[in-house]
């Protein structure tokens, strides 16, 4: 009898679930997010990477797909409108850098990951209500605000998860920003799973991306800065930034440990992303520890205010 029931319930959900992605693909559940009293709606002109094509959408509701895209909808409320802010932040800035070109926004990895409703939806499934209404209401609780540093909306990077501190901007970006200094984010750290992460790559592909001579592996002066990211190594009496062996290699961080093998290359990585501005993670971690969105920003941004458009 129980085995019955429990097929029905099964039989009911596939059958939901089903008739839900079918009406998504050709309904948008969109709830759109109306200016405040007395202000106008700000319109983002996003251009898509993969066709060339230009929508306009409104910025409130823009910053809800982008949040549902970068963070994950099971964090913490506080950390979920932080990410709002850094990334309403980041358009504004994208925005006001644009002004001559015929877009505002990418969606794609040049700028912030985006989903539409229909995509969230078939990602979500019978989640999608709850996750979006509480990705939504994290947007309107915080419309319209913006970082700024001495009055200027901040260039607001933003990464996944830290090796414990965040990185200069000049470090990473070769562009010094008084904002995107190194900050302790302890919340960052062993309990996080994929923290630590290890990566086996052939000597052939190692020195294939890296562009290097493969004969008599040798790696020596290791730079490293304050944060424990390198900076620099050489290897084979090539010197190379942290940032391009990353980027060749497809490393998770520039904090890593490297050992040479009789065949392969062991890397282990400690931290996920770039490193500069907030961290995701650390955001959350903070506000586990009930610290408010206002503060886990001003904590990865030092110095900066925050204010309305």
């Amino acid at each position: 009898m129980k085995n019955k029931i429990l097929l029905g319930v099964v039989m009911i959900l596939t059958v939901t679930l089903i008739t839900v992605l079918n009406y998504a693909e050709k309904n948008d559940y969109m709830i759109p997010i109306e200016p405040e009293e007395g202000k106008e709606l700000v319109n983002i002109r996003l251009k898509n990477e993969s066709d060339g094509t230009i929508t306009n959408i409104s910025l409130e509701d823009y910053i809800v797909g982008v949040v549902s895209a970068e963070m994950p909808a099971s964090f913490e409320s506080e950390a979920l409108k932080a990410q709002a802010v850094a990334a309403r932040t980041f358009a504004m800035y994208k925005k006001n850098t644009r002004q001559n070109l015929d877009y505002d926004l990418v969606i794609g990895v040049s700028d912030q990951a985006y989903k539409d409703n229909r995509t969230l939806l078939k990602q979500w499934g019978l989640s999608f209500f709850t996750n979006y209404l509480k990705i939504r209401d994290a947007v309107k609780e915080t419309q319209g605000e913006v970082v700024t540093y001495n009055g200027e909306i901040i260039n607001a990077f933003y990464f996944s998860m830290s090796n414990g501190y965040t990185e200069n901007s000049e470090l990473v970006f070769s562009e010094s920003l008084p904002y995107l200094k190194s900050v302790e984010s302890s919340w960052d750290n062993e309990t996080l799973e994929n923290y630590e992460v290890t990566k086996t790559i052939s000597k052939t592909d190692f020195c294939n991306k890296l562009e290097i001579s493969c004969e008599n592996i040798n790696i020596e002066n290791i730079e490293k800065s304050d944060s424990g990211h390198i900076n620099s190594i050489t290897i084979n009496g090539v010197t190379l930034k942290g940032t391009v062996v990353r980027s060749r290699l497809g490393l998770r961080s520039t904090d890593f440990d490297i050992e040479v093998g009789d065949e392969d290359i062991t890397f282990v990585t400690r931290g996920y992303g770039h490193g500069v501005g907030m961290s995701q993670y650390g955001a959350n971690g903070m506000a586990k520890e009930n610290y408010t969105y206002q503060e886990i920003l001003k904590h990865y941004y030092q110095n900066t205010e925050i204010k309305e458009l």
